[in-house]
């Protein structure tokens, strides 16, 4: 078997790992460009421009098909934890934006995610649904937050049947505790609300009956 020399083997391993270090740069653009895209989206959510929140999670799955095609043959570098990452983001935005609108949650084989980010991003997810719902308890609209609390109670009880170590779920044990304070919080939250306005329709209602009286 004949060798390739010294000079052979340099320039085989700087075409490779050039060609690997290029990949890996310009995913890692990619990928924060996803992380703000996706951050973004979540804030025009909390806007109630959904357009626009729609429109910015397009442009988060095009990023995230570029990443994905980059590192198609440089596994190692897609798994090396910074796509996960961002997939998370890409994740939480559209659970949140499909959890504002009363939709179905996205199907993630669709969005080219992993389960593990998949999940820590849907568990992230019930913390922007307790904002939004918070949001909407301050203007007096209780009546479209049952809905939103009803799904994100489905979706810790789905979090909390995944019992599968930590290595292969990044971390989602941790997502899942997150998730059941968050969820208790925002039940409380609720109910006092909700009690607060029957209280408020109850005294209305006996001001009424004593002013026809």
């Amino acid at each position: 078997m004949s060798g390739l020399g010294l000079d052979g083997i340099e320039a085989w391993a700087r075409t490779e790992l050039d060609g690997k270090n290029a990949a890996r740069e310009q995913a890692l653009r990619w990928s924060r460009e996803l992380v703000r895209t996706c951050a973004n989206s979540i804030r025009a959510v909390h806007r109630h421009e959904f357009d626009s929140a729609e429109a910015l999670i397009g442009e988060a799955h095009a990023l995230n098909d570029r990443i994905c095609a980059t590192l198609a043959e440089h596994a190692d570098l897609y798994w090396a934890g910074y796509v996960q990452d961002a997939q998370k983001e890409l994740a939480e935005a559209c659970c949140t934006l499909a959890l504002a609108n009363r939709c179905a949650l996205p199907d993630p084989s669709q969005l080219g995610i992993a389960p593990a980010a998949f999940l820590n991003g849907m568990g992230e997810a019930v913390g922007e649904a307790r904002r939004y719902v918070l949001d909407l308890l301050r203007r007096g609209e209780a009546d479209c937050c049952e809905w939103l609390l009803g799904a994100m109670d489905e979706i810790y009880g789905l979090l909390v049947t995944m019992d599968y170590p930590d290595a292969l779920t990044g971390g989602l044990r941790r997502t899942t505790d997150n998730t059941r304070g968050i969820l208790e919080k925002t039940r409380g939250d609720l109910t006092l609300a909700l009690r607060q306005e029957a209280l408020v329709t109850a005294l209305r209602a006996v001001e009424q009956s004593v002013g026809d009286g």
